[in-house]
């Protein structure tokens, strides 16, 4: 099973949103890394055959995705940022009207959302309308209703966005899981969401996909580029601004040990570590504020 996207283009007005990329998905968990406006949603929408692409094409073991219909979205899960519901349904209302929509056998269909309540602890308010719900019971919801179909491609656009670490770390658990024979697409802004699951990387910047890759081929790109040392905490601003500093951590000594990211060692005394996928995201994209990651 593949899902191959061949020079896939979209022009909008003034932008090009995504620009020639080329990336065949296997089965696995795919991590989608790159900083606000890349091109990430846009590429996914495409995928998700919402959006129609400028130019090149998608092709799910060689069949084009827009001449399949409907026997494409039956084998397709999608989680967009923002989900659509009425205002008046409740969690399980929702979910059995997506099940019909997506044409999930009635016989299947009480057992299926219950199975998805339970694994993303909904159960105690399905009978509550979503309206009412916090923001990360919302963004669990729309993760069930991705998943109703069994989908074998599931594409996910920031689903961790509002979940506690503990729901952060279920989720990844079981989309580790889920992902066995099926192909999972997932784009966020939390990279330790996908760093320890995720079987390949793709990297997007200004529309292109520009690297691609398992985390350790990743993240070998950018050996003896982090840094890490203690400076006194007076000359912590001055560093701050001819470094690029990635994190901070106060000492009791009145000294701050700090991780950087640097072509060479800059500071007497520096040790470099071991890169992660986080450093080699903030290599990319040194703008980027890692939301939720604490650092």
């Amino acid at each position: 099973m593949e899902l191959k996207i061949e020079h896939l283009s979209k022009q909008f007005k003034d932008k090009k949103a995504v620009d020639d990329a080329c990336i065949t998905l296997t089965p696995g968990v795919w991590g989608l890394l790159g900083a606000n406006g890349a091109g990430k949603t846009t590429l996914m929408r495409m995928i998700a055959d919402i959006m129609m692409p400028t130019s090149g094409a998608i092709y799910y073991d060689g069949a084009d995705i827009r001449k399949m219909g409907e026997s494409y979205r039956n084998i397709f899960g999608f989680l967009p940022q923002d989900f659509g519901y009425s205002r008046d349904f409740s969690v399980k209302d929702y979910l059995e009207y997506v099940a019909a929509l997506k044409d999930v056998p009635a016989r299947e269909t009480t057992k299926k959302i219950n199975y998805l309540l339970d694994i993303l602890t909904l159960s105690d308010v399905k009978r509550k309308k979503i309206a009412k719900l916090s923001g990360g019971m919302k963004r669990r919801v729309g993760i069930a209703q991705a998943m109703l179909n069994d989908p074998k491609i599931l594409v996910m656009d920031e689903p961790t966005a509002g979940l506690d670490p503990g729901e952060r770390v279920r989720f990844r658990n079981f989309i580790s899981e889920f992902s066995h024979d099926r192909i999972v697409l997932i784009s966020t802004h939390i990279v330790s969401d996908i760093e320890y699951i995720a079987t390949r990387n793709a990297i997007m910047k200004a529309g292109k996909i520009v690297d691609i890759g398992t985390t350790d081929e990743l993240v070998k790109e950018i050996e003896g580029k982090v840094w890490t040392c203690s400076v006194p905490d007076g000359d912590l601003s001055s560093y701050e601004m001819r470094l690029r500093v990635i994190n901070q951590r106060g000492e009791d000594n009145g000294q701050v040990s700090i991780r950087y990211l640097s072509e060479t060692p800059e500071i007497s005394g520096a040790v470099a570590v071991s890169p992660r996928l986080e450093d080699l995201y903030l290599w990319y994209f040194p703008q980027e504020n890692l939301e939720g990651e604490g650092k």
